[in-house]
């Protein structure tokens, strides 16, 4: 059996995994744009930035896809600066487009090229950050119970103890 195929298979998965949670964001993000135009593309602006720190770090793509949106910082869920800083690569083209025509058309010309900028380092990286998250110091992972569980034993990601750690804490608790 081949273990990197395998590997590289569950790589791209998940990075298509959050390509259709981004696409149901956007996919928000349209429906009020030209439904409700031209306030709806102050609400999808607001939205976009702060999608990624509703929900413990969950947008309602991430939500329906199973991710969660973490600071590298301190592993606890996307802050709203976070998530502000995350989206600039969406917000700024879209605020744009609150003008008519020419609003449009450099959204366009600035914000397609962001998105294939975001979608190519997506799959280049070997972390598998897009530049929002490097932007932001964050990282979009999976919602399981363990990080949930993990979380709310510790006031910081940092504080848990290695796994080497965790041998010498058993053994001063069972000496005590």
């Amino acid at each position: 059996m081949n273990r990197k195929y395998i590997l590289e298979s569950a790589i791209k998965i998940s990075r298509l995994a959050r390509m259709i949670a981004k696409g149901v964001d956007l996919f928000i993000v349209l429906i009020l744009s030209v439904f409700f135009y031209p306030v709806g593309i102050l609400l999808a602006v607001a939205y976009i930035v702060i999608c990624d720190s509703l929900q413990q770090g969950q947008s309602v793509g991430k939500r329906f896809m199973g991710f969660a949106v973490i600071s590298l910082e301190n592993g606890k869920p996307c802050s709203l600066k976070q998530s502000a800083i995350r989206n600039l690569p969406l917000s700024i083209p879209l605020i744009f487009a609150i003008v008519p025509l020419w609003g449009w058309v450099f959204a366009a010309l600035v914000g397609i090229p962001m998105v294939l900028l975001e979608v190519y380092l997506l799959f280049r990286l070997d972390s598998g950050h897009r530049l929002g998250d490097v932007m932001a110091d964050t990282s979009v992972m999976a919602n399981d119970n363990y990080k949930a569980v993990v979380q709310k034993g510790r006031e910081s990601w940092f504080d848990y103890p290695s796994s080497t750690d965790s041998h010498s804490i058993t053994r001063e608790n069972k000496s005590s």
